[in-house]
């Protein structure tokens, strides 16, 4: 699946950001920061983290999801998964 689009994944991760955590989609760009500008925790972190797993069917090692602090480093991450399976 090297043809991932990184607009399509974008589109997913906004969708399941604003779904699982009541978010306002206007508030979910690229450059937001998952703790400052859209007030996730590490509990919702890790929520992300399993949705996103079930989502792409691929293991997320915590120390790939450690230096994720934006919803384009999330993108980057699924992207990057989805081009190893």
């Amino acid at each position: 699946m090297s043809d991932v689009k990184r607009s399509d994944v974008f589109e997913q991760v906004k969708s399941v950001l604003v779904e699982l955590f009541e978010l306002n989609p206007d508030d979910v760009t690229a450059d937001a920061n998952l703790y400052q500008d859209l007030d996730l925790d590490s509990i919702d972190a890790v929520d992300l983290v399993v949705h996103l797993q079930n989502e792409t069917g691929q293991k997320i090692k915590p120390e790939e999801f450690k230096a994720v602090r934006t919803v384009d480093d999330v993108v980057d991450a699924v992207v990057t998964l989805l081009q190893q399976a």
